[in-house]
């Protein structure tokens, strides 16, 4: 299947290749550039012989100090009528780029979208509610990026108003 899928990545979207490694991996791994993520995913999720039609996972990695550029939104994708094929597909970004979204193509990618921006800070662009998932809404930074300190930015405002509430229950019971 790997050679399928990169055969029909030269044939009809080479330009859209940001790179060609080979990493350590059972999976066929794929590098694209950000602007090409939409095209190639709906080509392939479409395409005779591969039919990459079912989001499996999306999340990202930061490569801090290691890796430039320093983000990689990773997308895991496979075929629901070949149980066995599953692909990955990286999309490099720096500290302020975005990603176009691929809700269009995969509805479900809506709250994993979500949680990576929540918790990297990487934006999707034309994602419908580009907004956090998973930590509060007055929360600051993005707990997953490898420079957050393992303290919090002095976040001691959110344990204060829980233990404010709690203890108001506890005194009303």
């Amino acid at each position: 299947m790997k050679e399928t899928i990169q055969s029909f990545l030269k044939d009809k979207f080479s330009h859209f290749i940001s790179k060609e490694e080979e990493i350590l991996t059972n999976l066929p791994t794929f590098f694209l550039k950000p602007e090409g993520i939409v095209p190639v995913l709906s080509a392939l999720k479409t395409a005779p012989g591969i039919e990459l039609n079912y989001l499996n996972d999306l999340t990202a990695i930061d490569w801090l100090g290691k890796k430039a550029p320093r983000f990689e939104v990773c997308y895991l994708l496979r075929s629901g009528n070949k149980s066995s094929t599953k692909v990955q597909f990286r999309v490099a970004l720096e500290e302020d780029e975005q990603v176009p979204s691929i809700i269009s193509i995969f509805k479900g990618a809506n709250w994993p979208e979500r949680e990576v921006y929540d918790l990297f800070g990487i934006r999707f662009a034309g994602h419908p509610r580009m907004d956090r998932l998973i930590m509060p809404d007055n929360f600051q930074g993005h707990p997953l990026r490898k420079d957050y300190p393992l303290e919090g930015f002095g976040q001691d405002y959110l344990v204060e108003d829980l233990l404010t509430i709690h203890l108001k229950e506890d005194m009303e019971a």
